[in-house]
């Protein structure tokens, strides 16, 4: 994968998220769509954190060694808060959630997004998704 279809995939994630944490603050209590959410912040993140070796991987070919270890640098965050946001979702502890959405919000502020959800809803069955990919039973189905 070349660097500018990571950016692109990136940015596309990046719009995913910011319209999935919109969605979360909105939610008043706990539910499956919540569940959904919360789940597919983790993933999704986790998937923006993949992307960052790729990227770096091809200015490391070019021996742009600093510019790679600043986007390492600057990018850090989105692992770290995908593993405190999955914990938090397989555990439940969602009054935990709620301190990190300010942290994910800031991060996120520079990303433009339509008022307008035009994305979808790719959270749906994000929950299930998240329990499968760590070996959890499946808790709800989402049809």
């Amino acid at each position: 994968m070349v660097r500018g279809q990571t950016e692109h995939l990136g940015h596309q994630q990046l719009l995913r998220v910011h319209t999935s944490l919109r969605q979360l603050a909105q939610r008043p209590t706990v539910d499956d769509e919540t569940r959904d959410l919360a789940a597919f912040l983790a993933l999704a993140m986790h998937e923006i954190n993949a992307t960052i070796d790729v990227t770096c991987a091809a200015w490391e070919k070019r021996d742009y060694w600093l510019k790679a270890d600043q986007f390492r640098r600057d990018w850090l965050w989105a692992g770290t808060l995908a593993e405190k946001v999955e914990r938090v979702v397989l555990a439940e502890r969602w009054p935990e959630m709620a301190a990190l959405m300010p942290a994910l919000a800031g991060k996120l502020e520079k990303v433009n997004v339509p008022k307008r959800n035009t994305l979808g809803v790719p959270w749906l069955g994000a929950y299930a998704q998240l329990r499968e990919e760590r070996g959890l039973e499946r808790a709800r189905v989402v049809k």
